[in-house]
């Protein structure tokens, strides 16, 4: 070995010479939106800050639309009221990629009488009741909390994933 080799390995990569990232396809970004529940919501606050926020949300593909409940008094909701573009962040199943849907938000009525409309949107954003008590309860607690859906109707869906590891990244993403 002469001086300007010694102590690099042959197979050793360089700085920069990893792997690029790849876009998603359409079909990629809406099975991880599918298969994730939590998100971080995006929006700007009035200072022209970004607020982010943790958030469980419900992806429904045909309709390109994101929908996040809320309660009625939340900064989000006060904020995507008065200027409604946001962005949704999702980590796919490994740190090596990710979703972003961007779109405007639109803030439903607060949920005021069990089973308004309201009610059952957010009703239909849970797995869902086998017991009609247990389904009333959470119409009634909808209510009590002062309930909103914000709704984000995507214009933008884009998202990369480093296939550092190939194999196992297109398996995460393909269906079963």
């Amino acid at each position: 070995m002469n001086a300007n080799t010694e102590g690099t390995a042959k197979d050793e990569q360089q700085p920069g010479a990893g792997p690029t990232p790849r876009e998603l396809t359409d079909d990629e970004l809406s099975r991880l939106l599918r298969d994730q529940q939590f998100g971080v919501l995006s929006f700007v606050r009035r200072s022209g800050h970004p607020h982010l926020s943790t958030v469980l949300y419900d992806w429904h593909p045909v309709e390109r639309v994101v929908r996040i409940s809320a309660t009625a008094d939340r900064l989000k909701v006060r904020r995507l009221r008065n200027a409604p573009h946001s962005a949704l962040h999702v980590q796919g199943p490994d740190v090596f990629s990710f979703a972003v849907a961007e779109g405007d938000a639109e803030v439903s009525e607060e949920t005021t009488v069990p089973g308004d409309a309201t009610g059952r949107e957010l009703l239909a954003m849970t797995p869902g009741f086998d017991d009609k008590k247990e389904e009333a309860a959470f119409l009634a607690q909808a209510v009590a909390d002062r309930r909103v859906v914000i709704r984000i109707r995507v214009s933008r869906l884009y998202g990369t994933a480093l296939d550092v590891h190939a194999a196992q990244s297109r398996t995460a993403l393909s269906d079963p």
